[in-house]
């Protein structure tokens, strides 16, 4: 096997980390020359030896690139922000302009709805199909009946079980009402899912 020139395997490791940071550190001194105002940092001052100081952190740079860089960094990033959660602390509270409080909807429950539920099985398919007949004869003006699946680790009134899933029907001012099924897939295909709410018999109707 021919061997390749260049450093030995493993070798390097820490300088290509060294140089992989040194990069990342001057793409950010150039995006911050590019970016940042010095003029309206508060923290950047220049001292009468020539170099900058960082106000905040008390540190002192060689140029404004480095200085800049050091804006860039973790220790003025936690510096600033320790500062602005102590101002917030400091700072008098403020008062909330008035806003309107919606309270919480509230319907008397008149029970729950009468139902139909008929199993049905397709031979040529294989398919079982479940269709819910829903009666809603109180039901809201303005308003439809809504339907869920919910899994059996989502609800709390029994012990989970992946065999099983739930569906919910919900029409104010009834009850939720919820159904035990089987936990397989649920063919929404066009010709497979259907659901419809009938605003004269007030009667709603899943058949999946």
């Amino acid at each position: 096997m021919d061997r390749e020139w260049g450093s030995k395997p493993g070798s390097g490791g820490a300088a290509s980390a060294q140089n992989e940071a040194i990069d990342r550190r001057e793409r950010l001194r150039r995006l911050a020359l590019e970016t940042i105002d010095l003029a309206k940092d508060p923290y950047f001052m220049r001292n009468h030896l020539g170099s900058y100081e960082c106000k905040l952190c008390l540190t002192l740079h060689n140029n404004e690139g480095n200085y800049l860089a050091h804006t860039q960094g973790k220790r003025h990033q936690t510096n600033l922000a320790k500062r602005a959660a102590r101002e917030a602390k400091d700072a008098p509270a403020q008062p909330q302009p008035n806003k309107r409080k919606l309270a919480p909807r509230k319907s008397v429950k008149i029970g729950r709805p009468g139902y139909t539920v008929t199993k049905q099985y397709d031979p040529d398919t294989k398919q079982h199909s479940f269709l819910f007949e829903i009666g809603y004869p109180e039901i809201e003006d303005n308003t439809k009946p809504r339907h869920r699946f919910m899994s059996s680790y989502e609800q709390k009134v029994e012990t989970w079980d992946k065999r099983y899933q739930y569906l919910l029907f919900a029409a104010e001012p009834y009850e939720i009402i919820g159904f035990k099924i089987p936990s397989t897939e649920i063919d929404k295909s066009a010709d497979k899912f259907f659901s419809y709410w009938d605003p004269d018999k007030k009667e709603y109707l899943l058949d999946f």
